[in-house]
């Protein structure tokens, strides 16, 4: 293995990605080339359309790449068939939403028990005492019994993360994780993201609050689907 792939977790390399409209074809992305080291918590920002949520999506393995390679942890997830994808994800990349995406029927402890289900990831009887530990780390374990509905915005959020982390992935993507919350909460969002870092995960965010900049190793700018910045790596 080669210093480079040693080094960076994830590697995007001339990336573009298209999509047919009616008057054409669009450009959401175009020779997108980063390098992405381990523990990191970087920032991805940009104006509406920009190409943000593409990127994140390509990371995520959500939308293959038109044209370019994506390589994460020494795989090339471009290459892999919809069903290993599906698998590889599951594994390797947790993802936190916005709206938090919780199931409204299951209680906090199930949902977060829930991508432990789906990939078989840890044998049946470690699964909730893995998930109450989460919930733990994420300081909501006294909720975990509770339905989504009867938690506030910030409990939510972290019931989400806790998910994400359910499967041990390398990597968490988070799409406007704090649109919704008051900047206490948020605060304490970004807060718990760093602490991720420090415990060697790889978290990249779409944001667009300046006032946490601090929390940031490095910040990814795009403008019209080009990075208008290099990210530093260290």
């Amino acid at each position: 293995m080669n210093n480079e792939s040693t080094k960076n977790l994830i590697t995007l390399s001339q990336v573009t990605k298209s999509f047919p409209l009616a008057s054409g074809t669009f450009e959401a992305l175009k020779k997108v080339s980063i390098a992405i080291p381990k523990g990191q918590l970087i920032a991805i920002t940009g104006k509406s359309g920009s190409g943000k949520s593409t990127l994140l999506n390509i990371i995520a393995g959500i939308d293959k790449p038109t044209e370019g390679s994506v390589s994460i942890n020494g795989v090339h997830v471009e290459k892999l068939s919809e069903s290993m994808l599906a698998t590889w994800r599951g594994k390797n990349i947790g993802v936190v939403f916005q709206f938090f995406q919780l199931l409204p029927t299951l209680t906090i402890l199930e949902n977060v028990m829930l991508p432990m289900d789906f990939c078989n990831s840890y044998p049946k009887r470690e699964r909730k005492d893995r998930a109450l530990a989460l919930l733990e780390l994420v300081n909501i374990k006294e909720q975990a019994d509770k339905l989504p509905s009867t938690l506030s915005g910030g409990q939510q959020q972290r019931a989400a993360i806790a998910r994400a982390l359910a499967n041990d992935p390398p990597v968490i993507i988070a799409d406007e994780p704090t649109g919704n919350l008051d900047s206490q909460t948020a605060a304490s969002i970004f807060e718990l993201f760093a602490a991720l870092t420090r415990s060697g995960k790889t978290v990249l965010i779409v944001t667009h609050e300046k006032e946490f900049s601090s929390y940031f190793e490095n910040v990814i700018s795009i403008a019209d689907g080009v990075i208008v910045n290099e990210p530093v790596t260290v």
